[in-house]
């Protein structure tokens, strides 16, 4: 039975820059990365091509040994140039020099009669020959899906809370029966319900509206609210033990394109937003895309921070560098290496705060936009227990206390205080209220591995 849920905790934090619904007349990107980071779990990765070999979009570039069933492939066809290792030769991201012409590895098509009567093995094996299986999370952990395992129920979140977040209505237009055959695809894999979460303060986009076989919900306050963990805290809670599936409506739709269309295909829209660009729009692309085309001349600062992502859980990347995997979004705010005296302690306008000790001016004018930079005005210092996280986290989970139980490496305490519901986008903005400045979302994530790899 669909739900209608209000959150009263969370914090919207409204940044210049937003993306206007246009899409950009510019050349496409040169390059593409299918990058590590965008992905959680993986421990041996195995690279399956060789610098200088030519590609396919959809052809395997790397798999992990533990889990050799799941293909991550190219986004596009062309030459590969330059696999990129870190520390101890671990595999950073396998970069692609792209054809103009895109050419497709060829997966087998269906009708929507026929995939309606393909069994879920059928199903399973074109996904993961394809490389679209990744675009499965699953919870606890947010790591890829395992497809030996079957989930109670799968979640898609229709809206994004972060700041500056993409117009999905503008990214996916014309991308409905895509969409519903993703639907199809996914009910084979559980017998309990797909939620389909809305924002309710907003106009249902056509796409979600039609959709069928789906539980729509909606669900009312700031961010975090579109955040997928929120959602299925408050409608289908996960215990341990328990195994709950997510996706985003770009993955249904590219599960939908597979089956159609018999290929791979990662175009995507992303969009340019932040204080420091000029132009804010939208562009065409393929996953993995180099940024240097978006911002090339189209930056105010001669100072940049690049984000793949949004400014509470993006990646920085260089100008030369690529997008994850998941992310429809580059921000762009000044690098925050200047001193500012003082600058933790006197009340602003100019900044966004959830502390009115900080930012009361701002709390005068709700609807004021700001430009921001990655200054984080302090260092690191002594865990201070404020009681802060909590109000802008809307679970029933006690994150000030998890946090300390992580850090002590506390095993019962970790898996009693609520571990199992959280990634580390759900503690994202108990990060940007800290007022200790830990990493906070880097500390959940050495408690989630601690307890997935114990």
């Amino acid at each position: 039975m669909p739900q209608s849920v209000t959150l009263k905790k969370g914090f919207n934090i409204k940044l210049s820059g937003k993306a206007v619904l246009k899409l950009a007349d510019s050349p496409r990107a040169e390059t593409f990365a299918v990058k590590i980071s965008g992905f959680h779990g993986i421990s041996r990765p195995k690279v399956l091509v060789q610098e200088g070999e030519n590609v396919k979009a959809g052809t395997p570039v790397f798999i992990d040994k533990k889990n050799p069933d799941v293909l991550y492939t190219s986004p596009v066809s062309g030459e590969v140039v330059e696999i990129r290792r870190g520390e101890k030769r671990a595999l950073k991201e396998v970069i692609i020099l792209g054809d103009k012409k895109i050419e497709y590895e060829v997966f087998q098509k269906h009708s929507i009669s026929e995939i309606i009567n393909l069994s879920k093995e059928d199903v399973t094996r074109q996904l993961l020959s394809s490389g679209v299986w990744p675009v499965i999370t699953q919870r606890p952990f947010g790591i890829i899906a395992n497809p030996s395992e079957t989930p109670k129920s799968i979640f898609i979140s229709g809206f994004d809370s972060h700041p500056l977040a993409p117009d999905y209505d503008f990214i996916f237009k014309g991308d409905d029966k895509y969409f519903q055959t993703g639907i199809e695809i996914l009910k084979k894999f559980t017998d309990g319900t797909i939620h389909l979460n809305i924002d309710g303060n907003s106009e249902v986009i056509q796409m979600f509206a039609h959709a069928k076989d789906v539980q729509i919900n909606k669900f009312h306050g700031p961010h975090p609210s579109g955040n997928v963990g929120i959602q299925i805290h408050h409608l289908d809670p996960i215990n341990k033990g328990e195994i709950v599936w997510t996706i985003t409506p770009f993955g249904v739709i590219q599960m939908g394109k597979l089956f159609l269309e018999g290929i791979y295909d990662a175009s995507k829209k992303v969009a340019l937003v932040g204080p420091e660009v000029k132009n804010p729009q939208y562009y065409q692309t393929y996953t993995g895309s180099s940024i240097r085309t978006f911002v090339k001349d189209n930056v105010k600062t001669d100072n940049p921070r690049y984000i793949s992502g949004n400014v509470l859980t993006g990646e920085r990347v260089e100008e030369e560098g690529h997008m994850r995997y998941h992310d429809h979004m580059i921000t762009v705010i000044e690098e925050g290496d200047k001193h500012k005296a003082f600058g933790w302690v006197l009340p602003s306008i100019n900044k966004p705060s959830f502390h009115r000790a900080l930012g009361l001016l701002a709390f005068l004018f709700p609807k004021k936009e700001y430009n921001v930079d990655s200054n984080m005005n302090g260092e690191p210092r002594a865990f201070v227990q404020t009681g802060v996280f909590e109000k802008v986290l809307p679970m029933d989970i006690l994150p000030t206390y998890l946090i300390k139980a992580i850090l002590a490496d506390d095993f019962d305490e970790i898996e009693a205080l609520g571990i199992y519901e959280l990634i580390e986008e759900d503690l994202a903005l108990c990060e940007f209220v800290d007022v200790s400045k830990h990493e906070i979302q880097a500390i959940l994530r050495e408690g989630l591995d601690l307890i997935h790899y114990s």
